[in-house]
């Protein structure tokens, strides 16, 4: 390995940084709770010296699928410290490269401090559970605590599909696959077809990017496996809406009738800035229960804010009430309320009550 390079990797970890950036005329740049943070004591990198970097990340395989298609996603271990998830591209034909930190270990879902009615999803036998947000927001480490609860509590067999696998799980009571899309599996679309014959328990799918995944997805929860699935939508209604949207309109009912059966509920989370400094996650939860499943097949889904905006009894979470309560717990300012909030006058209602 580059000794540079393993300079930089180290700076990622020691700095508690989420992200590494090369970029042609810029510094090494890190991310730090959400913020970029150029190396100020790092030489501005050259193209030789961005190519010289890339170039020790890379197989022979990557290097020629770079080259054919200009651009390059693929998971990197860096000894026993932490994995990255790399994605090498070209821009204005320079050499251009973005480094995500995995952490090696799997934090739990109070490590995270994660809702503590999150866990209720990994005691389910079926069903489908969306983890929801932006990039860069944490929805594959809480994807990643979740099925690793059931890797420690449950004897089931689980297979997860990935583009690319991120943290590595140890296996302890439960038979833990992980097929990574690419080297694996030539498409999520195939791998979740293929899944179905290799007798699972439950099925982590890292991203829903297209209808085909979508759907064999949601055909898997309804023939009696539990599926983790995340999307880059903004809350639960976006979230349904996305999917059934995603079909053509001939197929639409069949989706809302599916969806309706099979969904236990969808978590939209936020990294946000704290006060005293790194991040804490501020969620939105939607538990799918009768009032929720009407709605989806009734073409509802725009009043499904109000069921969790009134349905806290039952462990619903509004994103303006979490919000909210972080703004009183002095966790986060709040600007940052306002900047992440959907609604920040309805949000600031809820502070004055």
């Amino acid at each position: 390995m580059d000794y540079e390079l393993e300079d930089l990797l180290m700076t990622v970890i020691k700095q508690n940084a989420s992200d590494l950036h090369f970029s042609v005329a810029r510094r090494p740049t890190l991310r730090i709770d959400g913020e970029l943070v150029p190396l100020s004591q790092k030489p501005i990198l050259t193209p030789d010296a961005t190519k010289k970097l890339v170039d020790s990340l890379l197989t022979k395989e990557q290097a020629e699928k770079l080259e054919r298609e200009r651009e390059v996603d693929f998971s990197y271990s860096f000894k026993d410290k932490g994995r990255f998830r790399i994605n090498v591209f070209y821009q204005r034909n320079f050499l251009g490269a973005a480094l995500r930190l995995i952490p090696a270990e799997i934090r739990t879902v109070e490590q995270l401090r994660l809702p503590p009615i999150i866990h209720q999803f990994t005691r389910y036998n079926q069903g489908f559970f969306l983890v929801v947000g932006p990039s860069g927001h944490g929805k594959s480490t809480t994807l990643a605590a979740l099925v690793d609860e059931i890797n420690h509590k449950r004897n089931d067999h689980i297979i997860t599909i990935e583009d690319p696998i991120e943290y590595l799980f140890l296996q302890d009571r439960c038979i833990v696959d992980q097929r990574e899309v690419g080297s694996d599996t030539l498409s999520f679309h195939r791998a979740l077809r293929a899944v179905l014959r290799q007798d699972p328990d439950v099925i982590m799918v890292g991203e829903l990017r297209d209808p085909e995944t979508m759907s064999t997805a949601i055909t898997a929860a309804e023939t009696g496996h539990l599926v983790f699935a995340s999307i880059h939508t903004n809350n639960a209604s976006q979230t349904i809406d996305r999917i059934i949207d995603s079909f053509p309109s001939g197929q639409q009912n069949q989706i809302r009738t599916q969806l309706s059966a099979t969904l236990l509920g969808v978590f939209s989370q936020r990294l946000i800035p704290r006060i005293e400094g790194g991040r804490i996650p501020v969620g939105e939860l939607l538990i799918a229960n009768a009032a929720v499943r009407n709605l989806i097949r009734e073409n509802k889904s725009h009043q499904i804010d109000l069921v969790i905006e009134t349905s806290a009894e039952e462990g619903m979470i509004s994103l303006n009430r979490a919000l909210a309560e972080m703004v009183k717990q002095r966790e986060i300012s709040l600007e940052q309320a306002e900047l992440y909030s959907l609604n920040p006058a309805e949000m600031r209602m809820i502070l004055q009550r």
